[in-house]
């Protein structure tokens, strides 16, 4: 089922694995460049393949976008997304952002983070500071509309590990933040939307 979709804005999407979430930011995408021949859409790639498993998802999906959206231009930026947000906006442009919980991810548990001291944990967390602040202007100063996704992970048990806890705490106080920043929000489940706030 294609979801209702409504005037576009910069919009935060949010939902579980497999919830339609980066669908609908596709079809977004989808009718901005059907409105105009100038329109353009970019989207964001934050994802990072560590794996096989992830490199046959990430092709996947890139095959898939292609065949839903072909006008869809993609940039990977798993890091800087703040900076890849400052270069390809435009009062013609629709960014997405697809996840920011793999960008979390990156910044707050990176490959070898068991193995850091407390001295270079602590340069990590100021790092991640700067970067989100630096993301918060860049959305506020971009002159076309934002499709932020992400996932919402606190709805099931609370995890056993210190560090997975604090994981989950920090991706729902950035979501809070977003959802704040954001005049559309929408929760997807099922492949169906549900508006927890629209533009005034």
């Amino acid at each position: 089922m294609t979801p209702a979709l409504h005037p576009i804005t910069t919009e935060l999407i949010l939902g579980g694995q497999k919830s339609g979430k980066s669908r609908r930011a596709e079809l977004l995408a989808r009718d901005w460049l059907a409105q105009s021949g100038d329109h353009r859409a970019v989207l964001i790639a934050t994802g990072q393949a560590w794996d096989e498993e992830m490199r046959e998802r990430i092709a996947r999906h890139q095959r898939d976008r292609a065949e839903r959206v072909p006008g869809l231009q993609t940039v990977e930026e798993p890091h800087d997304v703040a900076a890849a947000l400052a270069l390809h906006s435009a009062p013609q442009t629709l960014l997405v952002v697809d996840c920011l919980t793999l960008w979390l991810t990156h910044w707050t548990m990176p490959l070898g983070v068991e193995t850091m001291n407390f001295e270079q944990k602590q340069a990590l967390a100021l790092d991640w500071k700067a970067q989100a602040a630096m993301f918060w202007v860049a959305v506020r100063k971009s002159p076309g509309p934002v499709v932020l996704v992400g996932n919402e992970i606190g709805l099931g048990v609370i995890p056993m590990g210190r560090e997975v806890r604090a994981f989950v705490d920090a991706l729902g106080t950035l979501n809070q933040q977003v959802a704040q920043a954001c005049p559309r929000v929408t929760l997807m489940a099922a492949g169906l939307p549900l508006t927890l706030k629209e533009p005034r």
